[in-house]
């Protein structure tokens, strides 16, 4: 029988294990370095609150990680977000300004709710209004996230809605950020329609077209929390699964030395690890990728969420996400009222909120120590909601170095790492073609096929 060794034991090198359990005849160990499993997926329960450590939801048009939850039997507890109140705020001059109803992405769907709308002055609505106008970019060559909201809608377009809700997505910066590894269907709608604002207005009519009494909300959850998915991968995969062990080195022929003295013989080995982990394995066996993989950025971030009574909050909110933009220079990204977001967050009458923080926005943050941080995040949240009550409790987490960037030609970058691999080694990941969850199940999924076509055809 052959082995695959799977370094890692996040979502994405969980999920490559589950690929590999279900075509069968391959012997699996999954080895990961701290003491749980899930990487980045953390949920945490305190009495009657669930608290997301990491990611709170997955985007249903992508449709993997979907896919996965119900090949694990948990489409009962797949819960769905609240659209109801789902109006998103802009922070601006330190007050909140509603998102006009039919931005999509980064542009207006609707007439008359943006001409209303106070957040954009009306020069930025006449220059957003050219996009209708500026012929599609000839060049098919990359080009950062800042560089074409402004060529197709300008800066205060970048500035007010683009940045905060974009690059907020990616913990990135928007002048360095990559459009083709990040959001090449803007550049498609562009080429496909003439006009970003005309294809978003098409997307939009096609959507509503096809939608049904069976068509499925934006974003899911579990009602366990994302971390549901972690436990539920980690109870069915028929797989040799270590936690605390690391792996040191790996020698040609794939043998593996692990912290614990022991090593391991491989026939293919998948590294769904940090970009800098996996370079330091591949140093001598693969010094061209290891090189590049080294050259991928991270940068860190935070949540802090809050316990809090209803009563806490003085004016009811009608939307559940408020987001701030860099030129604002606040020490937080963005608000979340999780317990309004998906239900079963906090028990009736109390809110659970989340704040985040770091990044490439608010690095400042990251830098302070607890109570540093407590004091500075509860008076944005007096500034911003005017809750001035103490909470009932919060947890504080912090991902040092745990978001990588997709700078300009980060595609160009994958594509010559992955070509420089030995044969039998591969990387995947959030490092590479997408950070969300969907992205690192999809990219597993084809790892596996992939190490699967090459032991057995």
């Amino acid at each position: 029988m052959k082995r695959v060794v799977i370094v890692g034991g996040g979502i994405a090198g969980l999920s490559a294990a589950w690929a590999l359990q279900k075509h069968g005849g391959i012997a699996v160990t999954v080895l990961e370095r701290t003491d749980r499993w899930g990487g980045k997926v953390q949920t945490d329960r305190v009495g009657d609150f669930l608290i997301e450590a990491g990611p709170d939801s997955f985007l249903t048009q992508k449709p993997w990680a979907l896919e996965l939850a119900r090949e694990l039997r948990l489409t009962d507890h797949l819960i769905p977000i609240n659209t109801e109140q789902r109006a998103l705020y802009v922070l601006q001059r330190g007050r909140r300004v509603r998102m006009p109803e039919g931005v999509m992405l980064i542009a207006p769907t609707q007439f008359w709710p943006f001409i209303r709308s106070p957040l954009i002055s009306p020069l930025g609505k006449l220059r957003m209004a050219l996009d209708w106008l500026i012929p599609p970019r000839a060049d098919p060559s990359d080009e950062t996230l800042a560089h074409f909201v402004q060529r197709r809608l300008g800066r205060e377009a970048l500035d007010k809605i683009a940045e905060p809700l974009m690059s907020g997505i990616y913990n990135a910066e928007a002048d360095r950020q990559s459009l083709l590894a990040t959001f090449p269907r803007f550049r498609q709608l562009e080429q496909s329609h003439g006009s970003l604002i005309r294809g978003l207005i098409a997307a939009r009519r096609n959507a509503s077209r096809a939608k049904d009494q069976d068509a499925l909300p934006p974003f899911l959850s579990l009602r366990g929390g994302v971390g549901q998915l972690i436990e539920a991968l980690t109870a069915q995969l028929q797989a040799d699964l270590r936690l605390n062990v690391a792996v040191t080195s790996i020698q040609s022929g794939y043998c593996l030395t692990l912290s614990d003295q022991t090593t391991l013989t491989a026939d293919a080995v998948i590294l769904a690890t940090p970009a800098d982990v996996s370079a330091g394995l591949l140093r001598h066996l693969a010094p061209t990728a290891a090189l590049e993989l080294a050259r991928i950025r991270y940068l860190s971030t935070g949540t802090i969420s809050f316990a809090f009574r209803a009563d806490d909050l003085p004016q009811a909110l009608d939307g559940f996400g408020i987001v701030v933009p860099i030129h604002e220079q606040r020490p937080i990204n963005a608000i979340t009222v999780s317990s309004l977001k998906f239900e079963g967050r906090a028990p009736t009458g109390h809110l659970l909120i989340r704040v985040f923080f770091g990044g490439a926005r608010s690095p400042e943050s990251m830098n302070l120590d607890d109570k540093a941080l407590l004091g500075t995040v509860r008076a944005e949240l007096a500034s911003i909601l005017g809750i001035t009550a103490p909470p009932l409790f919060y947890r504080i987490y912090r991902w040092i170095k745990a978001n990588p960037q997709y700078d300009l030609g980060h595609l160009e970058r994958v594509n010559l790492i992955e070509s420089q691999l030995p044969p039998g080694i591969k990387v995947t990941g959030s490092a590479y073609r997408g950070v969300g969850l969907p992205d690192c199940v999809y990219q597993a999924t084809l790892t596996a096929q992939q190490v699967i076509r090459e032991l057995i055809g």
